[in-house]
């Protein structure tokens, strides 16, 4: 991936006649890579949904791809909103390290959105960040609109995950909390 992960997108220029472009236009965007470039700048934070990003100035994996998904819609793009599944840890996600060894566990599933450029994968979340995302299990491809769903698939794998090993899934699924909060994703 080059060193601007927003670079591995395709491009097409906003038409600040529709509605999404029209507010990325507001804020200097004139291109779909400009509007990914800027939705990568914002802090990582929790907020009510992927409409919400921009008026927020922060957001997730999952509402910062969903906004970028929306927005390839409106352009015209090949660009869709993925959700799948890898084992968080404090090395593929630092910060998080301390949370899982206070608990006593090497990792904790988690169901990380990014966007699909055909075989390509691309991770906005992180503003800085410029490295490949996690290799992903379970991928679907997502509506924006049919985000929330996420929430109830990881909660299903996060006990599926907990009960294969003898773990109570409300417990782990309170560490999962706990990790996101360490990342600064906290309400």
């Amino acid at each position: 991936m080059p060193d601007d992960a927003a670079g591995a997108l395709p491009d097409a220029p906003l038409d600040p006649t529709t509605p999404l472009a029209a507010s990325f236009v507001a804020r200097g965007a004139r291109t779909f890579r400009d509007a990914a470039r800027l939705v990568h700048a914002l802090p990582y934070g929790r907020v009510g949904g992927w409409r919400d990003v921009l008026p927020a100035g922060r957001g997730t994996c999952s509402t910062k791809h969903a906004l970028l998904a929306a927005l390839a819609a409106e352009v015209g793009l090949p660009v869709t909103l993925v959700v799948g599944l890898y084992a968080m840890d404090g090395v593929n996600t630092p910060g998080v390290g301390p949370v899982l060894a206070a608990a006593g566990l090497a990792s904790v599933p988690e169901m990380h959105g990014v966007l699909a450029a055909g075989d390509a994968r691309v991770d906005l979340t992180w503003p800085g960040r410029h490295a490949p995302p996690p290799a992903l299990t379970d991928e679907r491809a997502l509506e924006p609109d049919d985000i929330a769903q996420k929430a109830a698939l990881h909660r299903r794998a996060v006990g599926a995950w907990a009960l294969a090993r003898g773990l109570d899934g409300d417990a782990v699924w309170a560490v999962r909390e706990a990790c996101i909060a360490a990342l600064g994703g906290g309400s």
